[in-house]
């Protein structure tokens, strides 16, 4: 096997140059990640017949990856650097299990050059490329070089490693401006900054420098012109050792928030024929430029007015979230190929074997809140339906699920907050679009807030529906977006819920109001999250063990509209074969439809085809305890204290800084929400649940007057 270096494979280099591979068995491999990512890595592992094994830290202890694994080893406490992300301990597990191999998924180890290398030294099979090629590719500076090597086409800029800000901004003019200016050691987004007007390019060097060294501990900054209208696309490749390299089509990565992808789709509705074939030569170049090997992504930035210019932007040298739609529409595993890359084995597909069918569109589903500025939320899952991976009649999969949920899962802040992905797929893409939505629909988390009902609102856009996209577009629709308002039948399963069947039993024990003549409607009401009202009244005409019929009237903002809304209604709720979990069945007015409900900590968390809400039975509060309340300081997620900026008892004007939150690699800081006197009730380094008191502002009258 030749010996890798640190060094860009030269750009001359092709198949005649590399020495035959030394076949290596795969029969046991460690997946060295978590989530829904491991999960769908050893579902792969288990189709071919291999050992699979799991890590895992103490937060994960009984993660479904856990569960799925033939074996699981634990690598330490919750926090990352003590477990995913500490190299002797992932390659101390491989070697005390056996194992031959390693998959890193994505994110954590896997773009870890340091993390490759130990695995070679400890004669253990990575399964991904090369570790002077992760070297080379993530650097966007040295990526940047070596794609121009083999006349892959990049934005006009400048980029060299030890730019000063004097030299950015003497080159900016003949760049052209808007300009972007990119840190070369990391993305996100972090660092990132577009200026129209020269004047402002110093101030916005010195804050990229700031931002980039604070993210990255590497302050490098390059210059690039911006594209106009960019929509991001990026290129599959698969590359053996043997110096055979193809492309399995692109993706449509455009709809992203703050340069995060949301929702991603194959193939691009923007690129015709002859572009992708252009494209996908340009990415196989590209993964030639550093002899790379197995699956990667290479990433292009397309202009939306000019689709036929297209700019190298970076590659992935990893499986990519998004992998599942290329796999839909193309019928290959990736995760199959990367292992026999991984082993030797020579690719047994050519570029002409490599045929694109249909369409397919993934939903990426966070445990994050939109309405509130996407905060990072958690908690536990207390119930949960998703759709079942089904085929449609062609035979093809139609809706696909990579998931690592469960009820009873603690959805913490340890880590990222994705949970799942759902994948759909369609003969053309209003087919898929529109799978996708009633998957999404099925997609029931009961106890944690997620992003489906902000997915579905994104894909009810008619720019998406045209697929009228650029990179800007998700953070231009955020601005109004809302969460949906509860639609009557979710008000109405409450009441019906919160009555149950026990009109049947014990009259002494059951709340529909019984009475000598007639029984009483009962009445529910409701209180959101936004401080809306609505009353339910629930007249009861029949009830069994197995269901309950009356008619309801809803009050309050329905609709906008005044009139109350009414009903007749039937209520069943179903066990489900094989577990604990339930689904309901609301009839109303001779239409059924599933929805599925659960009670916790006194909110009643309800799901249907129209969305998921949390709702709470009104209660009359006291003008002490509303006082008492309006200076509370809460947690608005799970995470962990970082910082303090007050001091206990210290008088505090409104606004001012109080505490700081962490949670899923954000930070949030918590404002004084009136001005007063300052008394704390947690400190630096505490782990705190969402809605727990962290601070409790008092007014300095009060407190006198108290005194």
């Amino acid at each position: 096997m030749r010996t890798q270096t640190n060094e860009a494979i030269p750009a001359t280099m092709d198949a005649s140059d590399m020495t035959t591979p030394t076949p290596r068995p795969i029969r046991s491999v460690l997946v060295a990640n978590r989530g829904e990512i491991a999960c769908r890595v050893i579902e792969t592992l288990r189709r071919m017949g291999i050992r699979s094994i799991a890590v895992y830290s103490d937060a994960d202890a009984d993660a479904l990856h856990v569960r799925m694994a033939d074996v699981a080893v634990r690598l330490g406490p919750a926090p990352a650097a003590q477990s995913y992300l500490d190299i002797d301990a992932v390659v101390r597990a491989a070697q005390q299990t056996g194992a031959d191999a390693v998959h890193p998924g994505y994110g954590f180890l896997s773009e870890n050059q340091k993390f490759a290398a130990a695995l070679d030294a400890a004669a253990i099979t990575f399964i991904g490329p090369p570790a002077a090629a992760i070297a080379t590719m993530g650097d966007k500076i040295t990526a940047r070089a070596a794609v121009v090597e083999r006349d892959v086409p990049v934005v006009p800029g400048l980029s060299r490693p030890g730019l000063s800000d004097d030299d950015l901004i003497a080159a900016a003019p003949d760049i052209g401006f808007p300009v972007l200016i990119k840190p070369s050691a990391g993305g996100g987004g972090k660092g990132m900054h577009r200026v129209e007007d020269p004047e402002e390019l110093p101030a916005a060097l010195q804050r990229a420098r700031r931002e980039a060294g604070s993210a990255f501990g590497d302050d490098s900054l390059f210059l690039e012109h911006f594209v106009d209208t960019p929509r991001h696309i990026e290129v599959q490749i698969l590359a053996d050792k043997y110096g055979n390299v193809i492309h399995l089509g692109e993706r449509e990565c455009s709809l992203q928030r703050r340069h995060q992808k949301v929702i991603e789709e194959a193939p691009s509705a923007l690129l015709d024929e002859a572009t992708r074939a252009r494209i996908g030569e340009a990415a196989c170049d590209a993964a030639r430029s550093v002899g790379y090997t197995g699956a990667g992504t290479v990433e292009f930035i397309v202009s939306a007015k000019r689709p036929d210019q297209f700019f190298f932007m970076e590659m992935n040298t990893r499986l990519q979230v998004e992998h599942p739609v290329t796999e839909l529409v193309t019928g290959i595993d990736l995760v199959e190929q990367q292992v026999r890359v991984a082993r030797g084995e020579k690719l047994a597909l050519t570029q002409g074997d490599v045929k694109l069918s249909g369409h397919a569109i993934e939903a990426r589903v966070y445990a994050e809140d939109p309405a509130r500025g996407f905060l990072p939320t958690g908690g536990t899952i207390v119930a949960l339906d998703q759709p079942d991976d089904r085929s449609d009649t062609s035979g093809h999969r139609g809706v696909r699920v990579d998931s690592a949920m469960f009820a009873g899962m603690v959805v913490g802040s340890d880590y990222d907050p994705m949970l799942a992905k759902v994948i759909a797929y369609g003969g053309d893409r209003d087919e898929a679009i529109e799978r996708l939505d009633q998957a999404l629909a099925h997609t029931r988390v009961l106890g944690v807030v997620t992003n489906i009902d902000f997915c579905r609102f994104v894909l009810a856009q008619q720019r998406v529906r045209d697929a009228d996209l650029d990179t800007e577009l998700l953070d231009r629709l955020v601005v109004d977006y809302t969460a949906p308002q509860p639609v009557p039948e979710a008000l109405v399963l409450v009441g019906a819920a919160r009555t149950g069947f026990r009109a049947s039993g014990d009259v002494w024990r059951t709340e529909v109001g019984w009475r000598i003549g007639a029984p009483a409607p009962v009445v529910t009401r409701i209180v959101d999250g936004e401080g809306r009202h609505w009353t339910v009244t629930l007249r009861v005409d029949a009830a069994t063990d197995e269901t309950l019929r009356g008619h309801a009237s809803v009050t309050g903002d329905v609709d906008g509209d005044d009139e109350p809304w009414e009903a007749d209604v039937e209520y069943r709720r179903i066990t489900q074969s094989g577990n604990d979990s339930h689904v309901d069945r609301l009839i109303v007015d001779g239409v059924s439809q599933s929805w599925s409900h659960a009670e916790v900590d006194g909110s009643w968390w309800v799901s249907g085809p129209h969305g998921t809400w949390t709702l709470e039975l009104a209660r009359p509060i006291l003008d002490e305890a509303a006082d008492e309340q309006a200076g509370e300081i809460t947690s608005p997620m799970p995470g962990t204290v970082v910082a303090v900026s007050v001091a206990d008892g210290e008088a505090v004007e409104a606004g001012v800084p109080v505490i700081v939150v962490e949670a899923m690699k954000m930070e949030h800081t918590l404002t004084a929400p009136t001005a007063g006197v300052v008394a704390l009730a947690a400190k630096v380094g505490d782990k705190v649940a969402a809605g727990h008191t962290l601070a409790q502002i008092t007014d300095e009258n009060s407190m006198e007057q108290a005194n």
